[in-house]
């Protein structure tokens, strides 16, 4: 994976910084980031929408989250620095994974966030309190089952990376296995919607 150079910028409550950059004192929660790929710098509406709407999410301080199609790992370190108890990040691609665990050494975040190799399965029975999944419709469709069967009752679910065309088919999906719309974001070419689990 090739990095790229990137200046600090902030979003919401964080400040995304690059590894090495002297910037003190950041004015939000710091997520330090070195190389970075697609969908990771928080740069992008689909990532973007995701850090503005984290902050707003009840019941993170203490909780068990899952970042499924971690990338760079912004999500979860950014749950993390929220209060997160346990942030489990899991994506299939090992030079994400790679780059995850490196993120997650930077921010001094290991007590938090651990980081796997892996599909979904790899994560076996375990419940969350909250689930972010910043990835394709083609995936969040399939897996619908298993991510709602993976939250705790009244736990919530972040789905983020959603084709503007393939918004309805994911509402309707999660609504019909007992879940809520409770916040959402609509970019330029994507979506984002927080659900609720009942």
């Amino acid at each position: 994976m090739s990095g790229r150079i990137f200046t600090s910028f902030s979003i919401g409550l964080f400040t995304i910084i690059p590894a090495g950059d002297p910037t003190p004192n950041p004015c939000g929660l710091p997520i330090v980031l070195g190389k970075k790929g697609a969908f990771g710098s928080g740069e992008h509406e689909t990532t973007a929408s995701c850090l503005e709407l984290l902050p707003a999410i009840s019941g993170i301080k203490g909780s068990r989250v899952l970042d499924l199609g971690s990338g760079t790992g912004i999500l979860a370190l950014a749950a993390a620095r929220l209060g997160a108890a346990a942030v489990l990040a899991v994506d299939l691609e090992e030079a994400a994974a790679v780059s995850c665990q490196e993120n997650v050494v930077l921010n001094d975040l290991e007590s938090q966030v651990v980081t796997v190799c892996g599909e979904l399965s790899a994560v076996g029975e375990q419940s969350f309190d909250l689930i972010l999944a910043n990835i394709y419709a083609d995936i969040l469709l399939p897996l619908a089952d298993q991510l709602v069967g993976m939250t705790s009752p009244g736990g919530q679910l972040l789905l983020s990376g959603i084709p503007l065309q393939d918004k309805f088919d994911i509402v309707q999906r999660y609504t019909r296995l007992g879940c809520s719309v409770v916040d959402s974001r609509i970019g330029e070419e994507f979506a984002t919607y927080l659900f609720v689990r009942s």
